[in-house]
C-alpha cells in the first residue's frame, strides 16, 4: 500500500527543518492571549529571554498578558533584539501597557489604524507581524479566533508554527 504525501507537507517540513537546523539567529514572532495567569506569564518571560540571549530577534506585539511577558523577557536579555509592532497608536494602548512600551528601543505604532475596531487592528497588526519572522510561537486558547487565524495564515506562508494551548 503505497501513501501519497501532498506537496504542502514535504514544502512545510522541508521548511520546519531548514529552521531547526539555522545556527545563526532568526526573527521570532511571538505572540497570544491577554488573559493568562501569571504562572505562564513567568514561563513565557524566561523561555523570551532564553530565545533573545541565544542571539535570537523577537517580534510581538504591545498587549497585557503573553505579550507583555516577551516583551519583559527581551527587555531583560537585549533590548536592541526586540521589534514590538502596535495595532494601533501607543496612545491606544492600555496605561499599563504604555509604561512597558515606553522603554522599548524599536517600537512601530499604527495610527493609521486608530479608527478600526482593535480586533480589525490587531489582526492587521499580527498579519504584519508574521510576515517579518521565520518562526511563530502562539499561546492561545482553543477559542482565540484572531490568533488562531494569525496561525493558519503563517503556516500558508510557509513559516515554522509553535502553537501552545491553555486549555
Amino acid at each position: 500500500m503505497s501513501q501519497s504525501i501532498d506537496h504542502y507537507n514535504v514544502d512545510t517540513l522541508a521548511q520546519e527543518l531548514a529552521t531547526i537546523q539555522q545556527t545563526g539567529s532568526k526573527r521570532i514572532a511571538l505572540l497570544g492571549s491577554r488573559h493568562v495567569p501569571i504562572t505562564h506569564q513567568n514561563l513565557i518571560e524566561m523561555m523570551t529571554y532564553a530565545l533573545v540571549l541565544s542571539g535570537n530577534r523577537m517580534i510581538t506585539s504591545g498587549a497585557t498578558g503573553t505579550n507583555s511577558a516577551a516583551i519583559k523577557g527581551a527587555m531583560r536579555a537585549d533590548p536592541n533584539l526586540l521589534t514590538v509592532i502596535l495595532p494601533q497608536s501607543l496612545e491606544r494602548q492600555p496605561h499599563e501597557s504604555r509604561q512597558q512600551l515606553e522603554k522599548v528601543m524599536h517600537l512601530v505604532e499604527n495610527a493609521s489604524k486608530d479608527h478600526m475596531s482593535l480586533a480589525e487592528a490587531s489582526y492587521l497588526c499580527n498579519k504584519e507581524i508574521v510576515s517579518r519572522c521565520q518562526q511563530l510561537i502562539c499561546f492561545a486558547f482553543h477559542d482565540s479566533g484572531i490568533l488562531l487565524q494569525t496561525c493558519k495564515d503563517a503556516e500558508e506562508q510557509r513559516k515554522v508554527v509553535t502553537l501552545f494551548y491553555f486549555d
